[in-house]
């Protein structure tokens, strides 16, 4: 049974005669009335018999029609769902976030004071691959050139340290000056902890962890606290604003990352997608 057979029948039940069912489904009528036949005999049970010059249901027409309806409804119901799921998910855009999570976050809050009607799906899953556009970062000498539609930027890290007497007045320190200090860092699954391990790593020392959390903002604290010292990365965390906490240049290894915002074309309409993938950028430059 085919759908335009099945929209012929119910139109036939509906006008119960063929002439003017032919003139609404803009069709000759006899190729209805073949229609009807090829039905009726495919079914092998009479769904029309003759009035006059209408046509009425039999039983099995008005058990049929009973059965179709609901489907042909649902079936012409698909187009309409389709096309708002397309705008709803063009109006959607999709971020991975594994980097850089504050300053983006403010990028979403100020792109959404512009274009409220935009939606923003937030993961920060390393494994997920439904994403429009990915943020996240490597050391800087890992750059990868065969990825398309990608801008990156290079952020200098920072140590933090308590402004005390045995950094008074310093403005830079080489790592292995703090082989033996208490590190507050992120948890071992972010990506930034994994670049900090390897500078430490990199100045010969692996770095004594005396606090992590898996929340920038509580690493924050904690190195504002002097509690340990920890990395600080220079435009994605913003200023110390702590007056006994202060930020030293790294002289040695040369502590740096890129920030890499990827941007992926998942839609038949992109527009939205690139338009806030051009906003983040000139967010970060």
């Amino acid at each position: 049974m085919e759908i335009s057979q099945m929209k012929y029948f119910l139109e036939a039940a509906k006008t119960q005669h063929i002439t003017n069912s032919a003139k609404n489904l803009h069709i000759a009528q006899p190729a209805l009335t073949q229609s009807i036949h090829r039905l009726e005999d495919e079914l092998g049970v009479p769904l029309f018999v003759p009035k006059g010059r209408n046509i009425v249901l039999t039983q099995y027409g008005v058990y049929l029609k009973s059965k179709l309806e609901p489907i042909i409804k649902e079936i012409d119901g698909i187009s309409e769902a389709l096309t708002q799921m397309a705008n709803t998910e063009n109006e959607t855009v999709r971020l991975s976030v594994l980097a850089a999570s504050t300053l983006v976050t403010k990028a979403i809050i100020d792109y959404k004071r512009i274009n409220p009607n935009i939606n923003f799906h937030v993961l920060q899953n390393p494994e997920n691959e439904l994403f429009d556009i990915e943020i996240t970062t490597n050391l800087f000498y890992d750059k990868n050139e065969d990825i398309l539609n990608q801008f990156v930027c290079t952020e200098k890290i920072f140590l933090a340290v308590p402004d005390n007497e045995k950094y008074k007045g310093r403005t830079s320190i080489s790592l292995a000056e703090v082989k033996d200090e208490g590190f507050i860092s992120l948890f071992g699954s972010k990506q930034l902890r994994s670049i900090c391990d390897k500078f430490c790593h990199h100045a010969g020392f692996t770095p004594e962890i005396i606090f992590e959390s898996d929340s920038p903002y509580a690493v924050k604290n904690m190195i504002s606290a002097n509690m340990g010292v920890g990395f600080w990365p220079e435009f994605t965390w913003g200023k110390m604003k702590k007056q006994n906490v202060r930020l030293l240049e790294i002289s040695e290894p040369d502590c740096r990352r890129d920030i890499l915002i990827c941007y992926r074309q998942t839609k038949a309409d992109n527009s939205h997608t690139y338009d806030f993938y051009k906003f983040l950028i000139n967010y970060f430059k």
